[in-house]
């Protein structure tokens, strides 16, 4: 009966979780670190503090346990995607702050290369666009900016590492340098049909292949942390980033199952199969997981605040004084009271793609009042959610029984998981695990020691804690949703 350690390191908190053999939770710890934004539409993090908040939470999840490093069999991290570090090879050191996937800072950048020409070839090769939600101009950015950083990254002295790999480095002592296909899928540097990094790409962005990792499957034998880190050597076996693990640990496994997770952003994903589907509606063409040397492919509908907006009216607004509120606030709220909040706080992502908008808010009456706002910042999760999914069905159909599997912070709100399904005109379904990210990573790490089973039965251990249908009138939800893109238009760049 195995013992697996789940490291999730999120966007504002690192968690380690201990799985048993019955993919049972036994323990978990979480820490929250810093947030920096230097400037507007800029979000970085430091390095050193993911480090040691992953050192502090597996130390902590292994003692609540109650067993010994040396009884833990396997290490699976999935990790905040396209959040990039570039670090020294000899002291480890990074070279500047982390840049984060929210991060706006390369938004020139895209631009100018979407001007000359070159967003096609981007998106035929690696199935993402010119957006500096991506690693490829990130890593450009530091190296252009950093004193040195160019020559040093050419010599080889540097590495470049999304989070997974960084904290593969640092538990391995430096010894491993690599990442899995899934993230690699997230860089702008990754052919995703041949399955390697591209030299035209490469070229364009101007980056040297000395900085990059070797990619694995997200299943495969990254090496074993270092004794004196842990307390023990062990195997580091499954690696995935945040949302293609949750994607595991939602058993989405055949063609046409979509679930979505509801963490500081909203990313929806669709599987399907070994089918790479082009899309029109300018969503993502990515990897879902790569077992065995073989893709399975998704289209993906990113959001760029979700539970971000529950966030802003805690600490901005101060409205609410925790997350759970919210729901409680919103219900409360005048329902002849139509207001919208577009929450581009760091741009639109899917299927709008527009990096220089900002945030706004329409429908303001004087009896507008806390209990409206939160409703509002609630409902414009629903609505995004909505946005992604009527271009999903475009690009690939999904057929008109569509389900969708939900996981993340925000869907502990029945009243936020009752106003999806409405304005979704669809069930959402909420498993008896909400930890699916982190299980989605146990799972990849215990398969490939052989300690949990395969992909099919996993599938039948999945189960549904509660389903939300839709109960809202047609003509009102048209109408919402209606108001809802209206917003979005008179926002836009």
């Amino acid at each position: 009966m195995p013992n697996i350690l789940a490291i999730d390191q999120g966007t504002t908190s690192t968690r380690a979780l201990i799985f048993d053999g019955d993919m049972k939770i036994v323990a978990n710890a979480q820490q929250e670190f810093e947030q920096h934004f230097p400037k507007s539409g800029w979000v970085e993090h430091q390095p050193e503090d993911i480090w040691q908040t992953t050192l502090t939470t597996c130390r902590e999840a292994i003692a609540k346990a109650g067993i010994e490093a040396s009884q833990v069999n396997a290490i699976g991290i999935t990790n905040q995607r396209e959040t990039t570090v570039v670090w020294d090879r000899t002291t480890g050191k990074p070279i500047h702050r982390a840049i984060v996937w929210q991060d706006r800072c390369t938004a020139d950048t895209c631009n100018r290369l979407k001007v000359e020409g070159h967003e096609p070839l981007f998106t035929d090769k690696t199935g993402l666009l010119l957006d500096p939600y991506f690693s490829g101009t990130k890593i450009a950015w530091l190296l252009n900016n950093i004193p040195g950083a160019r020559e040093a990254a050419t010599s080889g002295q540097l590495a470049f590492g999304t989070i997974d790999t960084y904290l593969l480095w640092c538990l391995t002592g430096g010894k491993v340098h690599a990442t899995d296909a899934t993230n690699a899928s997230r860089t702008l540097l990754y052919n995703i049909k041949t399955g390697a990094w591209d030299d035209d790409l490469l070229k364009l962005l101007n980056v040297p292949r000395a900085l990059l990792p070797e990619v694995r499957d997200s299943a495969a034998d990254f090496g074993t942390s270092s004794p004196e880190i842990l307390g023990a050597a062990i195997p580091i076996s499954g690696i995935a980033g945040d949302q293609q693990a949750a994607t595991v640990g939602q058993a989405c496994f055949s063609p046409g199952m979509m679930k979505s997770t509801y963490g500081t952003g909203c990313f929806a994903l669709l599987n399907t199969g070994t089918e790479r589907i082009a899309s029109s509606n300018r969503l993502l063409t990515t990897i879902a997981y790569q077992i065995d040397g073989t893709p399975t492919y998704a289209l993906e509908g990113s959001i760029l605040v979700a539970g971000a907006a529950v966030q802003w009216l805690r600490d901005g607004l101060k409205i609410i004084n925790d997350a759970a509120q919210s729901g409680v606030l919103a219900a409360s709220s005048d329902p002849n009271e139509n207001v919208y909040l577009v929450p581009a706080f760091v741009g639109l992502g899917a299927p709008y793609w527009d990096a220089e908008c900002r945030g706004a808010m329409f429908g303001l009456t004087r009896n507008t009042g806390p209990a409206e706002v939160a409703k509002a910042a609630l409902e414009s999760v629903a609505y995004q959610t909505r946005d992604l999914l009527d271009a999903m069905k475009q690009d690939w159909n999904t057929g008109s029984s569509t389900v969708l599997r939900v996981d993340g912070g925000m869907v502990a709100s029945e009243w936020t998981m009752q106003r999806l399904a409405d304005i979704l005109n669809a069930p959402v379904d909420r498993p008896t695990n909400l930890e699916t990210t982190a299980q989605g990573a146990a799972y990849l790490a215990g398969r490939q020691i052989g300690g949990y089973p395969d992909l099919a039965e996993f599938a039948s251990k999945w189960t549904l804690e509660k389903r939300f249908e839709p109960t809202m009138d047609g003509e009102q939800r048209e109408q919402k949703y209606a108001g809802w893109r209206d917003a979005v238009r008179r926002t836009l760049s």
